[in-house]
């Protein structure tokens, strides 16, 4: 295990509106901001959407399993800010249900929001060590782009 100490900064207050893509709104917000570290709670109801939920095979590097969720769903999510480069990364897990279904998984590439979705977002600071701030960086070994400090 690594860790890093840091401070709260900024906190932000983001109501996402019907139709918006969630994803591209909290990388929207990053960027608008300048924001370089946060982590972030959602709650509120999206559609259309992609959705990892584990590799194939107990594999390195996994073979994700992609579903696609055109329906909608309720959403509780949590997850974190970093940069790759100077590009905000934006990597959401997600609890979604309707009616008696749930599903957990971690969203990418689309996720659009149904009536609204309500996002706090806390920003870190002096998040560091040895002078390099934690970023997402790519791990061909391990075949995901991690945390690294």
């Amino acid at each position: 295990m690594e860790y890093r100490t840091g401070c709260i900064g900024r906190v932000f207050v983001a109501r996402i509106d019907h139709g918006e893509d969630l994803l591209a709104e909290l990388e929207g917000l990053a960027r608008l901001e300048d924001i370089r570290q946060a982590f972030f709670i959602l709650i509120g109801a999206v559609r259309d959407l992609c959705l990892v939920t584990g590799p194939k095979e107990d594999t390195v590097p996994p073979d994700p399993v992609w579903s696609s969720i055109t329906d909608v769903q309720e959403i509780l999510g949590v997850g974190n800010i970093l940069r790759t480069g100077d590009t905000p990364a934006i990597h959401l897990h997600a609890a979604l249900g309707r009616d008696e279904a749930a599903r957990v998984g971690c969203l990418r590439e689309r996720v659009s929001v149904y009536l609204t979705v309500e996002a706090f977002v806390i920003e870190m600071l002096d998040v560091t060590g040895a002078g390099t701030m934690v970023a997402r960086i790519p791990d061909g070994a391990l075949g995901i782009a991690r945390m690294s400090m």
